[in-house]
């Protein structure tokens, strides 16, 4: 029985649970009607408004036997060793399925090319700690065994694993540097999409930093204190430049042949399970993103 305290009142129950374990509505759903959720030791419908000190209460179902095989899709290893890799993730390319059905997916192509995975999120995510957007390139860390994997989930939810971006954002970035701290919900508009809020939702700090400014265009860092799913994009809109190539939160037509959005996880930085020392990895922008800063440069010249 897993054990969350509210910290920031204002969603529903089912909503609350879906976007803090990452599990789908569906399944949310089933375990309330399972009885397998409680709040304050009473069971709620997932209509229930959450509220600050609210003490939740949940048994996971039992995940179903997805017929998940290997497929040998290449991968861009940075590291591995018996605890955990470090996967250079190409744009394109979904960390796992829902369903079960896509055998194109992250998950497939660990289980063809790795020795081991972690079962604790069962066979539908194995080995998976955390992710990024299908249409997002760039480090993420897989866990081997089950002893990494507690230990790097929790470094994720302490906010102590670091994880630093680079984007290229359409417009001028008025700031040098900042920090965006703001509230994400769920757009009303598009329930697949988020959007900042006045006090409704969850928290979303983002640290950001120009690096380099073009015609029309600004390329950025940025460095989440929080998680948010799409926070990056989100906040990248909030500042009037979303990010290029994103068709959700940025213009439906770019000026660009992209395949999605000029976002990449370039640097990754966390305590190693076994060792206990800092380990930190860097991977180079993909070359459709540094082409494209190639083609500006020569444009600003």
């Amino acid at each position: 029985m897993a054990q969350i305290i509210v910290e920031q009142a204002g969603l529903r129950l089912d909503a609350f649970l879906a976007e803090k374990c990452e599990f789908s509505r569906s399944h949310i759903k089933k375990m309330i009607d399972d009885g397998l959720v409680t709040v304050n030791n009473s069971q709620q419908k997932g209509k229930y408004l959450v509220k600050a000190g609210d003490i939740i209460e949940y048994q996971d179902l039992k995940p179903q036997p997805l017929q998940v095989k290997p497929v040998n899709i290449p991968l861009d290893i940075v590291y591995q060793d018996e605890y955990l890799a470090v996967i250079n993730k190409p744009q394109g390319l979904t960390v796992h399925a829902g369903n079960g059905t896509d055998e194109n997916t992250l998950v497939n192509a660990l289980l063809y090319s790795l020795d081991s995975l972690s079962g604790i999120n069962g066979v539908i995510r194995p080995g998976i700690v955390h992710r990024i957007d299908k249409d997002t390139s760039g480090l993420l860390v897989v866990a081997k065994n089950d002893m990494a994997h507690v230990s790097l989930a929790s470094q994720i939810e302490s906010k102590t694993c670091k994880r630093i971006y680079i984007a290229l954002l359409h417009g001028k970035v008025k700031q040098d540097s900042g920090v965006i701290d703001t509230f994400i919900d769920r757009s009303e508009r598009d329930r697949t999409a988020y959007t900042v809020t006045q006090n409704k939702g969850r928290r979303a700090v983002t640290d950001y930093k120009v690096l380099k400014r073009y015609e029309g265009y600004t390329l950025c860092e940025f460095s989440l204190r929080t998680g948010r799913t799409h926070q990056i994009r989100v906040h990248s809109k909030y500042l009037g430049c979303p990010v290029v190539g994103d068709k959700v939160y940025g213009p439906k037509k770019s000026p660009f042949n992209l395949n999605g959005q000029l976002l990449h996880a370039y640097k990754l930085s966390f305590v190693h399970p076994k060792s206990n020392e800092e380990v930190s990895f860097e991977c180079e922008l993909p070359d459709y993103f540094s082409s494209l800063l190639k083609k500006l440069r020569e444009i600003n010249y």
